[in-house]
């Protein structure tokens, strides 16, 4: 996890929502990303996304199965059904997202009993360092927003 910590500083000091992913087999790390929504202009450029493509192109597979994903994040829907559908065995996240979280916070589209594969799902690992992470980048968004915007005339 503190990995995943790394490519989301990296991703915040590029100026995007700090979140990092990694993917491991065994003690081989497949790939590591930060979010890239921003950079490329590309909504799918979330940082489970991007570490999944990479760990697919690494192995030369579409099939994760064997690895396991660290996210600081709760997955979202769009990650999650990527999760599924890429058939990792195990994701373990950090911080826990109460608006669009999909591995129990909203839903849990990870563990829903109609899927062909569910992933084991541990939450809350450095759950503190990762929520605070999300938390300084947004303060820091709202003071610059401040800041930035002009007094309203009238």
């Amino acid at each position: 996890m503190e990995e995943a910590l790394a490519a989301a500083a990296a991703a915040r000091d590029a100026g995007e929502v700090p979140v990092g992913a990694l993917i491991v087999r065994g003690a081989q790390v497949l790939s590591r990303a930060g979010n890239r929504t921003v950079r490329d202009q590309d909504a799918t450029g979330h940082a489970e996304m991007l570490a999944i493509r990479a760990a697919s192109a690494a192995l030369g597979r579409w099939r994760l199965d064997g690895c396991t994903l660290y996210v600081t994040l709760e997955p979202c829907a769009m990650c999650a059904g990527a999760i599924v559908l890429a058939r990792l065995d195990r994701v373990v996240f950090g911080a826990w997202d109460d608006k669009a979280g999909m591995a129990g916070s909203v839903g849990d589209l990870l563990r829903h009993p109609r899927l062909n594969h569910r992933p084991q799902v541990a939450g809350g690992v450095l759950e503190a360092e990762c929520g605070a992470t999300l938390r300084e980048f947004f303060a820091e968004r709202r003071r610059s927003d401040f800041v930035d915007t002009p007094p309203a005339s009238g």
